[in-house]
Order: C-alpha cells, then structure tokens, then sequence
C-alpha cells in the first residue's frame, strides 16, 4: 500500500499548476480591475490614466503577466516581471508607510511577490499550455528524482 506522501509527491504537480492558475488568475483581475473599471474598478472605481506612472505601468503588468501565468505560457518569465513589480509596489508605495506589511497594508504586494518568485524557480507544473507545445523548462518539479551518485 503506498504511503500518504509517495501520493503528495505524485499530486504535486497538479497542487502547483492549480496554484499557478489562481495565482494569475488574482492577479489578471488586478490589471483588469484598474485598466478597465471591471470587477469594481481600482481604488474602488474608474480606472487608472492610460500612461500614467506607475499606475498604469502596474496594471498592465499585472494584467497581461497575470494571464501568461494563468495559462502556463512563458510561466517563469512572466512570474520574474510580476515578482520585481510587486517588490517594487512594496517598497515604494507600502514600505515608506510603516515596516511591516500588516501595518503598510501591503500584504497583497508581499504575497503576490513571493508567490511568482515560488513559480520562477518551481515552473508551471501541470495544466500548462507551454507542456502541450512541448517548451522547454515546463516540466512539473519532481523533488523524488534521484540525482546521479556522484563519481569517486
């Protein structure tokens, strides 16, 4: 009888790519919430000034990095950008405001950056558009592979 984590193992990569589609999916609906007023709008309501820094620098960011992620397109790539956005977010607009993100309100940018950097260095995992055109580096984590011993 296999043991309970030879089959978290062999979930793993379907728990990753099903936190990559959240993940960008959360984050396409920021992009599209200020650009296009959707979803409530951003801040609230109406969208952001077409070209205004770094506003609607951000949004588009979030919007199109948000649905390259969502798709398992390009997924490193597209987690890199979105992670330097949110770290820059971080500390340029909730950082001055107090050291903690609890106190800045600026746990959404912490966890959306640590999030993308997570699949920067894990990949899509399953579910990935990149798998069916067969792109490099889109192959699932598999922590259980075994290295080669190395030579004495």
């Amino acid at each position: 009888m296999p043991r309970p984590v030879n089959r978290l193992h062999q979930a793993q990569p379907y728990a990753l790519g099903l936190f990559r589609i959240v993940v960008g999916l959360l984050f396409a609906s920021h992009g599209a919430a200020s650009l296009f007023g959707v979803l409530g709008g951003a801040m609230g309501g109406g969208t952001v000034e077409a070209g205004a820094w770094p506003g609607w620098y951000a949004a588009a960011i979030q919007l199109v990095a948000g649905v390259l992620v969502l798709a398992g397109v390009g997924t490193r790539s597209a987690a890199f950008v979105a992670s330097g956005s949110m770290a820059y977010a971080y500390f340029t607009v909730h950082q001055p405001e107090a050291l903690f993100p609890l106190q800045n309100s600026g746990e959404g940018a912490a966890l959306f950056c640590w999030a993308f950097l997570l699949l920067v260095f894990t990949g899509p995992g399953a579910l990935a558009l990149d798998r069916l055109f067969g792109a490099r580096g889109a192959e699932p984590a598999r922590p259980e592979e075994k290295r080669a011993p190395a030579a004495a």
